[in-house]
This record gives C-alpha cells, sequence and structure tokens, in this order.
C-alpha cells in the first residue's frame, strides 16, 4: 500500500542502513534477534539501545559487539521509554552518516527475515511499514484482548486523524534519515507505542510517501510485554487531543473559504 497525500518521496535511500533495537530485560531474547537480523541483511549495521536492564542485557549486547564489528550498543542509564530511545537513536546514526534506519523489537515479534523487504521499499518511499492489517499481513499467537486493543486503536486513530495508513501502531518500520530529520523531531515528546503514532502523523502532514508491507507479527518468544495501562492512556489522550486540533483548523479553513466567496 502506497500513501502520498500530497507530494511524492524526495529520493532513495541507498546509502548504510542501521537497524535499531531498543531493550529492557531482552536477555533472553536478544542473541537470537541479533543473529538472524544479521543472517537476514548482512549489509545492514545494528544498534541495541539498552536502558540499563537490571537483567545484564546491556552485558550480553556488549559482548555480542565485541566479535561483530557490525553490532553496535548504545547504553542509557535509565528507563526512559521507547520513543526516547528510538529518537536516540535516530540521533546516533545520523552522526554516523547512516542514510536509512529500522525499527525493529528484540523480542522475536518482528521477523528478521523482512528487513531487506523495508529496506528495499524504502528505494520509493520515505517511511515503509511492515503492517499486519493489511493484505496479506498477520498477527499470530496474540491474546484476544490484545488484538482488540491494537485493531481499536488503529480504527480510532485513523478516524480521528483522517490517515490512510492501516497499521498505525506498528513498531516494524524503516525510515530514510534525511526525510525523518524534517519531522521536527525535537517536538517529539511521546514516551510509549504512542511513539509510533506521532511520527506517523506527522509523516503523513509532511507529505512524505508512506508504503505498508504485509508482515507476519508473532507473540513475544520470551519475557513480559512492555504494555501498560498509561502507555494505553498516552496514546488515547494524544490521539484525541491531535485529532479534536485537525478537525477545528480544517473547520476554520472551510469556514474562512466561504466568507472569501461570498
Amino acid at each position: 500500500m502506497s500513501t502520498t497525500p500530497d507530494r511524492p518521496a524526495t529520493g532513495s535511500s541507498t546509502g548504510p542502513a542501521i537497524v535499531a533495537i531498543p531493550t529492557y530485560n531482552e536477555r533472553d531474547n536478544l542473541e537470537r534477534t541479533v543473529a538472524e537480523a544479521r543472517d537476514a541483511c548482512p549489509e545492514a549495521d545494528l544498534l541495541i539501545v539498552d536502558d540499563n536492564s537490571p537483567d545484564g542485557t546491556g552485558e550480553l549486547a556488549d559482548g555480542l559487539a565485541k566479535t561483530d564489528d557490525a553490532v553496535h550498543v548504545l547504553h542509557r542509564d535509565t528507563k526512559q521509554g521507547l520513543g526516547s530511545a528510538y529518537l536516540a537513536a535516530f540521533a546516533w546514526a545520523r552522526e554516523r552518516d547512516y542514510t536509512a534506519v529500522v525499527e525493529m523489537d528484540a523480542d522475536g515479534s518482528h521477523d528478521p527475515a523482512d528487513l531487506p523487504r523495508l529496506l528495499a521499499a524504502l528505494a520509493e518511499a520515505d517511511l515503509a511499514i511492515g503492517s499486519r492489517y493489511v493484505p496479506g499481513g498477520k498477527v499470530r499467537n496474540w491474546p484476544l484482548h490484545r488484538l482488540a486493543l491494537s485493531r481499536g486503536a488503529g480504527v480510532y486513530t485513523r478516524l480521528m486523524l483522517g490517515l490512510d495508513v492501516q497499521d498505525v501502531t506498528a513498531g516494524y518500520r524503516a525510515y530514510r534519515l534525511d526525510a525523518l530529520y524534517g519531522l521536527g523531531l525535537d517536538t517529539v515528546t511521546s514516551v510509549g507505542y504512542c511513539f509510533q503514532i506521532d511520527l506517523t502523523w506527522r509523516a503523513w502532514k509532511a507529505g512524505m510517501t508512506i508504503r505498508e508491507l504485509p508482515i507476519t507479527f508473532t507473540e513475544r518468544r520470551a519475557g513480559s510485554s512492555k504494555m501498560n495501562r498509561s502507555i494505553t492512556v498516552e496514546a488515547l489522550r494524544n490521539v484525541t487531543r491531535w485529532g479534536l486540533a485537525h478537525r477545528t483548523r480544517r473547520l476554520r479553513r472551510a469556514l474562512g473559504r466561504g466568507r472569501i466567496e461570498a
């Protein structure tokens, strides 16, 4: 699925890419995820962003980096949330002249075999989303309440913001860095999974080309989900606020045109 609301993509991504993997207590999953990502897409580097995991994930990441020059580790002192971790990864990648960045979970829910497809899509898009909810996309082993929450959040977000993106909360996605840095990242305050909605909304408003590719999403291999009530509340609050502001602006523009025509 390709979404082009205002203008075409500003270019293609042919330079070095890095896969950003935020971690907090993912020791049981990380080694396998890194190995599979390196096998599936050896041309891409990996950046593990660890928030001082008490289970030793950071130490394991350092060990993996010592044996593979393509694996890098960014240590942070405290758990600061998904959005903050990705913003730190984007800045790290930009400073080192990468041209594309992929967001990928460490827990095995994102299949590394899809990495080449996501990166290849950036030849014609600014943002490539691994989508669970376009034809061909699937969700495996999720409890019904999680699927209902995800589906419901997507429907509500699309209705409030007018987005033609089926999987707005998707966490498996690739960006061209030059396009990403046109989205005002210094004003992003979203902490949890709302971060994905935030950047999708910004990309849509900026007229970026967004392409959705079908993926199979699988429940995490080990450990516990980071989803909690505060993350859900943040998303609901922000989407409602953005949606109301969006609708108010559209109404004002419509009323303004009416006055001019009269």
